[in-house]
């Protein structure tokens, strides 16, 4: 089973999507996948994981620690990250949701519409709970919440970090991403086709009337 999933993956990444070689170096490609994660608790496990995965698989992805440098402002990096990406996975872990910047990248996530594959590591979905500790408005701990719910009822993956298989996780993981980016590209398509019939149809009823 394991096989048969990296072996999918791998077709379509190859024979429909067929990313460009990414080069780390490079100034300012957009990202493909945005990786959402709480630092002290995934960096150096399942997200750098994550990252250095979809990176071997020609991917673009964003991670802060490997995408900013000292001095980079963490807005005006990551805001404009997530707009530009094409999907979101959000890795859920025990202290996720003490980290303000973890909410923002989920609700900008979300409020950008983008597609979010959550993953569960170490915790369940209603383990994840919002927490007022008086350094967010209202309006702010809302908007978390109301993000943080839409993640919870998302079909996802879930990985426990003491008795999972990582190399059945990361080929399951990465067969999601590609399966989702595959959608979104054949929904794109659809919608510029739409585009050009309608705008071949408006063009012929103008010049019909004249």
């Amino acid at each position: 089973m394991q096989l048969r999933f990296f072996s999918s993956a791998r077709h379509l990444y190859r024979n429909i999507l067929k990313p460009r070689t990414p080069i780390r170096a490079t100034a300012k490609p957009p990202c493909d996948i945005f990786i959402n994660h709480r630092g002290t608790d995934t960096k150096k496990t399942i997200a750098g994981l994550l990252d250095d995965h979809f990176f071997r698989m020609g991917f673009r992805p964003f991670l802060d620690s490997k995408n900013m440098k000292p001095g980079d402002r963490l807005f005006e990096k990551i805001d404009p990250a997530i707009r530009g990406c094409k999907i979101g996975v959000a890795i859920f872990s025990p202290n996720y949701c003490d980290s303000y910047f973890c909410l923002h990248e989920l609700a900008l996530l979300i409020e950008s519409k983008k597609r979010v594959i959550p993953i569960f590591c170490d915790v369940k979905p209603s383990q994840l709970q919002v927490v007022d500790y008086g350094t967010s408005s209202a309006e702010q701990l809302e908007r978390f919440s109301w993000a943080l719910e839409e993640a919870k009822y998302t079909v996802g993956l879930t990985f426990d970090t003491l008795t999972g298989d990582w190399s059945h996780f990361l080929n399951t993981a990465t067969d999601a991403v590609i399966k989702n980016l595959v959608e979104l590209e054949a929904e794109n398509s659809s919608k510029k086709s739409t585009y050009i019939v309608q705008a071949r149809r408006e063009r012929d009823e103008k010049f019909s009337i004249h």
